[in-house]
């Protein structure tokens, strides 16, 4: 499996890049700012975007959305819950930071244990309401992408429109911890970290 990690936007989001190394198919996740980082990215690796998939739609993860998804041609997908965000400033929250961002291009709404083929990657869907009602995980082999839901030692906020603590812990500890525990954690901001890890040593689960 192709990874590369791109840390972009005011808020250094983590941005990822997973590929099939047989095909060169690949997804890009979150794709929260530096539109051109993020392709230059995509023509060094050599790959061929099919999906964009956004975790959640808070403007900081999606902040490139538009311009990457327009370079590339590939379809934008995310869940239900969040899909309104993707056109809506004050939903997003970027008309709070004096931006306007609007996604344009055409996107396709994804359920909970909904399988994504990429070349020979199953990239399985994992809903995890309470960051934002729509906010998704995405495990592929050994690897979970887990955007603002899981941190390395800490959770995604709840106090913020959508949020839900009680909501967030609950999914953390049925979708993520029953993971085996060598699968590594990507999040959407800071360094990655174990499931295993994250059980044993993250105050929130306890």
């Amino acid at each position: 499996m192709i990874l590369k990690t791109l840390i972009v936007g005011q808020l250094d989001v983590n941005c990822y890049i997973v590929g099939c190394e047989q095909t060169k198919e690949a997804v890009i996740i979150d794709p929260g700012g530096d539109a051109a980082d993020i392709l230059a990215l995509i023509a060094r690796l050599g790959v061929k975007p099919k999906y964009v998939i956004c975790t959640h739609g808070h403007g900081d993860h999606i902040g490139a959305l538009d311009e990457v998804s327009s370079a590339t041609g590939v379809q934008v997908l995310i869940h239900s819950a969040d899909a309104e965000m993707l056109t809506n400033p004050q939903k997003n929250f970027s008309a709070y930071f004096g931006q306007s961002i609007i996604l344009k291009a055409m996107f396709k709404t994804v359920a909970d244990g909904e399988i994504i083929k990429v070349g020979g990657l199953e990239l399985g869907i994992l809903h995890t309401p309470g960051h934002t009602q729509g906010g998704i995980c995405i495990q592929v082999e050994d690897v979970v992408f887990t955007g603002d839901t899981l941190f390395a030692g800490s959770v995604g906020r709840s106090d913020l429109p959508g949020g839900n603590h009680s909501q967030l812990i609950q999914e953390i500890k049925a979708k993520l911890l029953t993971l085996p525990g060598q699968t590594k954690v990507f999040p959407g901001h800071g360094p990655d970290s174990l499931i295993e890890k994250e059980e044993k040593h993250n105050s929130f689960l306890k």
